[in-house]
């Protein structure tokens, strides 16, 4: 319940009152047996729009405070103008032959008959209202629940092109991994073929250096300690 529903049931209130204030004045120029039948007219509009301020009247309660003591005035009003509405038309009803007792007796008959109608349609008027506000209320989960699904549709695609898009960085990552591993592996080898290389070079390197030591030697022996 909102205000924005207060706001749905004061229009419906609005046109049943525009209608029903022309009555007083249709009454009073219409014969016996219209007058019956706009008085019986009257009720039944009247029970409606009784039954409409019922249901604003539970929208003030459940209305935050702020909109409260506005509705509650708007509320005033309308139930003053109705009841001058209603009396206004019986007024206008009962000024016709009250003269004689047997004519109070067949009004009073009649009118008794138009409130047992008028009770039974306000009945069921409050059962339609009843029955329309739970479809209203099924039709609002229903938009809601459809809203809800298409919000969650959103955001699972848009979740699996965000993972589609991780999956694709995650592969050139895995492809980098691995081509730097490659370029690992080739390191390594270049660096141990050098090493290897380095130990031979160095082992020749000995090698040359015993060997012209011995030539030096050789000829130390030869050119002083041999004659």
């Amino acid at each position: 319940m909102s205000s924005e529903e207060f706001e749905k049931l004061q229009e419906i209130y609005k046109s049943l009152y525009e209608e029903l204030k022309l009555m007083p004045e249709r009454v009073l120029r219409c014969n016996a047996e219209d007058r019956k039948r706009l008085v019986r007219t009257f009720d039944e509009r009247h029970g409606e729009a009784d039954e409409v301020l019922q249901g604003m009247e539970e929208e003030l309660r459940a209305a935050p405070s702020s909109y409260r003591n506005l509705m509650s005035t708007k509320l005033r009003m309308y139930r003053r103008d109705l009841g001058k509405l209603q009396r206004d038309v019986k007024s206008s009803a009962t000024g016709f032959g009250l003269s004689s007792p047997t004519v109070e007796g067949s009004q009073h008959g009649i009118y008794s008959s138009q409130n047992q109608q008028c009770t039974h349609l306000q009945s069921q008027r409050a059962l339609l209202l009843q029955g329309t506000d739970s479809l209203n209320n099924a039709s609002l989960s229903i938009e809601r629940s459809q809203r809800i699904a298409a919000e969650t549709d959103h955001i699972g695609n848009e979740i699996i092109e965000e993972l589609g898009g991780q999956r694709e960085q995650l592969d050139r990552t895995r492809n980098r991994l691995v081509d730097t591993g490659e370029n690992l592996s080739r390191s390594r080898k270049i660096l141990r073929a050098m090493s290897r290389r380095l130990v031979t070079n160095k082992l020749l390197l000995g090698v040359i250096i015993l060997m012209e030591l011995a030539i030096l030697g050789a000829v130390i022996y030869l050119k002083f300690f041999r004659r």
